[in-house]
């Protein structure tokens, strides 16, 4: 089985702080500054609304929308100027579809991570809805830091990710996104845990012990020997519920741990590859229920 390098440090130059000034987006703020500034990178503060539709507006309304629209960036970029203080910073304002215009603006400025609260499943007409945070960690070409609804507040300057939880379902997007815990783990010499949950049949596993320590020879082997010399790392084989999704196991473990940062490997939307530990749904389950910033580094 493949084993990644230790000690190459990920590469984040340039970082997209996607907002839409909700509660959910102001708790995110904080991560965002403080990776940006334990990197040096610049960050990007960035907002976007829905477009107007002036086809179906009268003409002589047009320079109404275009003022409004002028004025709303003033405002926008007043607000971000005040949030972004004391780190590189460029304020970023869109118009249009919300995806599409973050699509854009990641690709022009070589995004390196994305930072984004998220309501969750669904809420009031907000910029940044479940929906719209998980296109962008299931479709962007980088890392997504998704800060959820249950995660609580901090400030800026009391966040490290020391203990940082590494579910895996051995395909090659986790083995992907592995290299960011371990490098992450490296940066604040955080506990790392490595978990697999072992999903159930109807009729159970039997063996269980030789199944425990079959995985966990799995889990030792996709890891540097020189990183257990500076880093606590643990491997961790958990048996899920019968009929229960992985993902309810990953958050009780990730709580009961006091875990402060999740990472997963994901699939991106137009892969075909079989459905199995970090599908799709196990992922934005993840997001929307942890208790701590979620990494996803899409395959």
């Amino acid at each position: 089985m493949k084993t990644l390098e230790a000690g190459k440090r990920i590469a984040l130059k340039n970082i997209l702080f996607a907002t839409d000034f909700s509660p959910h987006s102001n708790t995110a703020l904080p991560y965002a500054l403080a990776i940006a500034r334990q990197y040096g990178a610049r960050l990007f503060g960035a907002h976007v609304v829905p477009s107007e539709d002036y086809l179906f507006s009268a003409p002589d309304t047009w320079p109404a929308h275009i003022q409004q629209e002028e004025q709303l960036q003033q405002e926008v970029t007043a607000r971000l100027e005040e949030q972004l203080r004391g780190v590189q910073h460029e304020v970023l304002f869109g118009v249009g579809d919300i995806w599409k215009v973050l699509a854009r603006l990641i690709g022009e400025h070589d995004i390196d991570l994305i930072v984004v609260g998220t309501h969750g499943r669904t809420g009031a007409r907000k910029l940044l809805m479940g929906s719209v945070a998980e296109k962008i960690f299931r479709q962007a070409v980088c890392p997504v830091l998704s800060v959820g609804p249950n995660v609580p507040s901090k400030p800026d300057g009391g966040i490290h990710f020391q203990h940082i939880l590494f579910a895996t379902d051995f395909g090659q997007e986790s083995l992907d996104a592995l290299h960011y815990a371990i490098s992450l783990a490296e940066e604040d010499q955080s506990k790392l845990s490595l978990l697999h949950v072992v999903e159930q049949p109807a009729a159970g596993v039997l063996h269980l012990e030789e199944v425990k320590a079959s995985v966990t020879s799995r889990l030792k082997e996709i890891v540097p020997p020189e990183v257990e010399s500076w880093c606590d790392v643990k491997y961790l084989v958990e048996f899920g519920r019968q009929f229960a999704p992985p993902a309810e196991r990953i958050l009780e473990i990730a709580r009961d741990r006091a875990a402060d940062l999740i990472v997963l490997g994901v699939r991106p939307t137009h892969s075909v590859s079989t459905v199995t530990h970090l599908a799709h749904t196990t992922a934005q389950h993840i997001v929307a229920h942890a208790t701590c910033p979620v990494l996803t580094i899409r395959g």
